[in-house]
């Protein structure tokens, strides 16, 4: 904004300004600028036709002044009200939800052993959309189904149409929601500081009541009955979900050149059944069911009879003994159906299981045996056939459809650097005689790409001489080949590359400042090399400073 029309005394308004003649430069400022390829805003110096602007006219005393004046206008003062920011609520009440703690009751009926049930829930308020949300925790062996009571969405309160609000909740007081009375008892730490955040007074959580037949179970177990057959009841409430498992490996004698197969066999405490399953590795070639043996007893002993007997399946009228936990000791095999198995391992929940109940015996996990070596010989790969690169050609051998190959870690981190060194053609031609190239080394894939510069009335074109490759040493087999690698290109080294030898003259300064980083791969001669050659060029380029001369450009 300029500010000569103030020099005039009147307000700047249509009809009071005027235009000044001797003005002949109307241009705008530059207020944009690019650096590293980003447009960045820039704060003009001047106004429109290199005018001063307000801020360089005025002193700061005068600036401050006019940042605390209010200006007044022609007929009566604009009195605006400041109003704080609108946050709707979605961004506000983002994730915050209010917990609370609750039970409700529930009849029974035609039961001697309870009149009522007490179910706890926890009821969900989320302070986004005024939205509901109650579940109910699980219990185990309750038989009833439990987990998400009501859904996520509002919760109407009377026949009015309103809704539930969470001014409407406190400690202490019965929430009914669609029939169910729902009796809060307390709530969690969040809860507690928003409500009182908000001016709302909780009341004294209540301790949760305790359902009165779980009570009761637990209390007085069940007792025992004295019969030859165990109490159903007792286990399954003492040894549900308790389960030995043992890592074996199946072994089949018949088949002399199948490896074991890894297996895991559990033992489920509430019944005595056995199930085994099958450990598959990717592309074993194996039925990918999983399971070998269903859940079932496996007999161990079966009745002697005197007559031969055919039947279709067993009994417990048949069978003498099953197995049991103390048939399975670690290091030994164990046969399951005229399947046998060797045991070498278990885990931990077993090992406890046997130090308690079982302590004479050692559950000492074993080695796993090494596996048969197979008939089958191994996969030959073909020799390199010269075409393309070594890795893409080894990747048409590996799979049907060519994967890109894995590049490596510690060269990518190196990025673009590249090592560039002037050569001269070692040729026996006196044509070639006085050509120049630069030899590029790509740190980041170990490739080299040459450039030859244009002499003018040489007969040579110039230009590129070799795309970027991997250039192998003369000698190296053709199946592991050695690269080249910057160990080998010391100032005046020879270089061949597909037939024709290249002699190093020269090397940029930034190869001596790389290979001095890492001196320790570099062999001392190559870096005396680069000193040695680096440090004449450089003093040749130092400026005379009585004649004032330039310093001489590299030709690197």
């Amino acid at each position: 904004m300029a500010f000569n029309w103030n020099n005039y005394g009147i307000p700047f308004l249509p009809g009071y300004s005027f235009r000044e003649e001797r003005k002949s430069s109307f241009h705008l400022p530059q207020t944009l600028i690019y650096k590293n390829g980003f447009a960045l805003p820039r704060r003009p110096s001047a106004g429109i036709g290199q005018e001063p602007l307000v801020s360089e006219q005025l002193s700061q005393q005068e600036i401050s002044e006019l940042s605390f004046e209010k200006p007044d206008l022609t007929y009566h003062f604009d009195d605006k009200t400041v109003y704080e920011d609108f946050i709707p609520a979605y961004v506000k009440f983002d994730k915050k939800v209010l917990c609370f703690f609750a039970y409700f009751l529930e009849d029974v009926w035609n039961s001697p052993d309870e009149d009522h049930r007490i179910r706890h829930v926890v009821i969900y308020y989320y302070l986004e959309d005024d939205s509901m949300c109650i579940w109910e925790s699980a219990v185990m062996n309750s038989g009833i189904s439990q987990g998400k009571r009501l859904k996520h969405h509002r919760v109407p309160k009377n026949d009015r149409g309103d809704y539930y609000h969470w001014k409407d909740f406190n400690l202490g007081i019965d929430l009914e929601v669609y029939g169910y009375k729902y009796h809060l008892t307390h709530c969690d730490t969040f809860t507690k500081d928003f409500m009182e955040h908000e001016g709302i007074v909780l009341n004294e959580p209540e301790p949760m009541p305790e359902d009165p037949y779980i009570k009761h179970r637990q209390l007085s177990p069940p007792p025992r009955i004295t019969s030859p057959t165990p109490d159903i009841t007792h286990r399954f409430l003492t040894m549900d979900l308790k389960v030995l498992r043992f890592y074996a490996l199946y072994d089949k004698s018949d088949t002399p050149y199948e490896d074991p197969r890894p297996m895991i066999i559990y033992y489920y405490l509430v019944d005595d059944t056995v199930e085994i399953s099958e450990v598959h590795e990717h592309n074993s070639g194996w039925n990918p069911s999983s399971r070998f043996l269903r859940r079932q007893k496996i007999p161990k002993k079966l009745k002697s009879e005197t007559a031969p007997s055919c039947i279709m399946e067993l009994t417990k009228k048949d069978v003498e003994e099953y197995y049991s936990p103390k048939d399975f000791q670690l290091g030994q095999k164990v046969t399951l159906l005229n399947h046998h198995f060797l045991l070498y391992n278990c885990d931990a929940f077993t090992k406890d299981y046997y130090q308690k109940n079982f302590p004479d015996m050692e559950m000492k996990p074993t080695e796993i045996p090494v596996k048969k070596e197979s008939p089958i010989p191994e996969k030959h790969i073909p020799p390199y056939n010269g075409f393309g690169s070594l890795e893409d050609s080894l990747q048409n051998c590996l799979s049907l459809i060519p994967k890109r190959p894995k590049g490596n870690l510690q060269k990518m981190l190196k990025g673009d650097t590249v090592l560039r060194y002037s050569a001269r053609l070692d040729s026996v031609n006196p044509e070639d005689e006085g050509r120049q190239f630069v030899m590029s080394y790509f740190l980041l894939d170990d490739t080299i790409s040459i450039f030859e510069k244009p002499v003018c009335n040489s007969g040579f074109i110039g230009g590129k001489f070799l795309r970027k490759t991997c250039v192998p040493k003369p000698g190296s087999s053709v199946e592991k080949p050695e690269f080249y690698s910057p160990v080998d290109f010391a100032i005046g080294a020879t270089v061949e590359v597909l037939g024709h030898r290249f002699v190093l003259t020269g090397a940029a300064p930034q190869v001596l400042k790389y290979l001095e980083s890492i001196s320790s791969k570099i062999p001392s001669h190559t870096l005396d090399s680069l000193r040695h050659t680096l440090g004449e060029k450089m003093a040749e380029n130092q400026p005379d400073e009585q004649n004032g001369e330039e310093p001489k450009s590299s030709p690197t």
